[in-house]
This record gives C-alpha cells, sequence and structure tokens, in this order.
C-alpha cells in the first residue's frame, strides 16, 4: 500500500470515528433533553402546573433543567454534606422569583421597632438537650402560605398556637387570613410583608385571634371581615423578644414554647432543601419568618434547630428544616438568633 493510500485511509478513518462520536454526542444531548422534557412533565402534573403558553413553558423549562442539574450536581458531589437538596415546588422557578414571591420578613425595617426588654426565662438554668414541641401536640400540621408573601403571619399564628396549647392544653389552628386581611394599620401589609412583633400587638389589642375553621386561608390579600374577625379563639395577654445574638438564650426561650424566629432564607440551597442538618452558606438579611419548635442533635454530635416552615409538606423534611445551631457566629446560622421573640399567655 502507497504512502497516500495509507493517508487516505487514515483520514477515512478518521472522519469516520469524527462523525460517529458527533452522532455519539448528538444521540446523548437528545436522550437527555427527552429524559428531561419526560421529567418536567411529570413535574407539572405532580404540582398541577399549567404554562399560558409556549414560551412560558419554554422558560420555565430551561429553568428547571439548571435546577435539577444544580441539584444533582450538589448531591453527587461526595463532600460529606451534612444535608441533601430535593426537586420540589420551586423547581421553576430563579432563585430571584423564589425569593420575591416567599421571603417578605421585613426585617430592614426592625431597628426602627421599639423591642420589649423583659426576657421572662433569663434566669432559666435547667433545660433538656433535646426538645420537640410537636411530640408535646403544641404544633399544628405544616401550612402551606402560597404565593403570598405572609411568612409573617405563619410565624406568629404557631407560636400563638403553641403558647395557648401549653397554657390551656388544648391545640387549636389560628387563622393567618385574619393577620392578612385586618392586621394592616402598621409594618404588617399582608402579601407584601410584615413582622411577627406587629402581629403578636394586632393579636392583643384585637383581643384575640379567629380560627382557621372561621377565617380559612385564601392566600391573596382581603378585605378585613369583621364578623369572622370578631370570633375569638385564642388570645395573648402579651410578646417579648428574646436578647439578640444569643443562641443560647434562644435555646432557653425555645426549651418552653414554640418561637418565632426570622432568618436569612435567600440561597438557593434553602430554596431546594431536602433532608439533613442544614449547614449551608446564608446571610444575615433577614427575609423569611419560620418557627423554632425544638432542638436536638444528630446522628452525627451537629447541634440544630428544628424549624417549622410554612412552604407546605414537600418542602424539606416533611416542612421543617434542620438547622446547624451552636454555630460561631453570634447570630447564629442564618441570623436566626437576630430577631426571635415569642408570645405570652
Amino acid at each position: 500500500m502507497t504512502a497516500n493510500n495509507q493517508l487516505y485511509h487514515i483520514s477515512f478513518a478518521l472522519i469516520l470515528c469524527l462523525g460517529l462520536w458527533s452522532t455519539i454526542q448528538v444521540t446523548s444531548r437528545t436522550l437527555q433533553d427527552d429524559t428531561m422534557n419526560e421529567r418536567h412533565e411529570q413535574w407539572m402534573d405532580h404540582y398541577g402546573k399549567v404554562y399560558k403558553n409556549s414560551q412560558e413553558r419554554e422558560k420555565r423549562f430551561k429553568i428547571f433543567t439548571e435546577n435539577v442539574n444544580y441539584i444533582e450536581a450538589f448531591n453527587n458531589v461526595a463532600n460529606n454534606k451534612q444535608y441533601t437538596l430535593g426537586i420540589n415546588q420551586f423547581a421553576d422557578l430563579t432563585n430571584e422569583e423564589f425569593i420575591s414571591s416567599k421571603n417578605k420578613f421585613k426585617g430592614h425595617m426592625c431597628s426602627s421597632i421599639t423591642k420589649t426588654t423583659s426576657f421572662k426565662y433569663e434566669n432559666v438554668s435547667a433545660i433538656p438537650s433535646t426538645v420537640d414541641w410537636r411530640t408535646k401536640g403544641a404544633v399544628t400540621p405544616v401550612k402551606n402560605q402560597g404565593q403570598c408573601g405572609c411568612c409573617w403571619a405563619f410565624s406568629a399564628v404557631a407560636a400563638t398556637e403553641g403558647i395557648h396549647k401549653l397554657s390551656s392544653g388544648k391545640l387549636i389552628s389560628l387563622s393567618e387570613q385574619e393577620l392578612v386581611d385586618c392586621d394592616t394599620k402598621g409594618v404588617d401589609q399582608g402579601c407584601e410583608g410584615g413582622l411577627m412583633d406587629d402581629a403578636f400587638k394586632f393579636i392583643i389589642q384585637n383581643h384575640g385571634l379567629s380560627t382557621e375553621a372561621k377565617y380559612p386561608y385564601q392566600g391573596v390579600d382581603g378585605t378585613c371581615n369583621a364578623n369572622k374577625a370578631s370570633i375569638n379563639a385564642v388570645t395573648i395577654t402579651g410578646y417579648e423578644d428574646v436578647p439578640a445574638n444569643n443562641e443560647q438564650a434562644l435555646q432557653k426561650a425555645v426549651a418552653n414554647q414554640p418561637i418565632s424566629v426570622a432568618i436569612d432564607a435567600s440561597g438557593s440551597d434553602f430554596q431546594f432543601y431536602k433532608s439533613g442538618v442544614f449547614t449551608g452558606s446564608c446571610g444575615t438579611e433577614l427575609d423569611h419568618g419560620v418557627t423554632a419548635v425544638g432542638y436536638g442533635v444528630s446522628n452525627d454530635g451537629t447541634k440544630y434547630w428544628l424549624v417549622k416552615n410554612s412552604w407546605g409538606t414537600d418542602w424539606g423534611e416533611e416542612g421543617y428544616i434542620r438547622m446547624q445551631r451552636g454555630v460561631d457566629a453570634a447570630e447564629g446560622l442564618c441570623g436566626i438568633a437576630m430577631e426571635a421573640s415569642y408570645p405570652t399567655a
């Protein structure tokens, strides 16, 4: 065989290989796209998602794909992470969209709010090593705020439900919608955000709060229903703030009742948190109101706060998150110890 023939055969073989490799790559990408399309379809069916047109669907599919790739890459990295991420109802939202629709705690206004100075648990010395108020019947089932940014109302209501159970022996699911509709004369502005302390003030001034059954949640700003709001099932006598930037003080408080806390929940890892003790990076720009309903220590020795969220049971550990406790920063992980407060019976 001549040199030219050899060169021809080598070149031809190379072209065949490159063509075959290109075909394999295209086929692989097509299979991946088909698989992702199927997953997106299944996800849409599960969450009842319907898009207004094909352009919106394509946009959401692209975001969904990026989020799924991020979640799977995070979970596949073997770096001893203590928590996992999961594909949930927020999988077709960018992080910016997620923050704007969910996180409306008005933390930036806290400095202008007059804080209470007394702390009834200051001199508590003996506290349990673990607490879970769910096992004591002081926590109602996880609720879902939907597209309304009223996390502050769910946090305040959960804390109020807890103290009422502890003082009366009765667990009653209370109305967040009453706070959304009726507590609108000050900082609290329904789906546009608010503060737990101001919600407590409203409950006191209103001489109580109606039940969830009598004033059910709608997930939108509505007009205050005076008749429903006048049927008070539970009242509180006051509220107090936990000393700021003090996880030990917060632990004393949580040992005695469920506590409203504010956190920075803006990160993608928080958006897609699925299980384990959350140890991820986050700031202290408080933007979300939740409820600390316990604390404990994981099997590997990591201390955590048990936190009830208001994003339904598909998020996190059936609606809860365990967040690392006892971190070096005084404000706690994600600022959990910065703006804690609780109602008094």
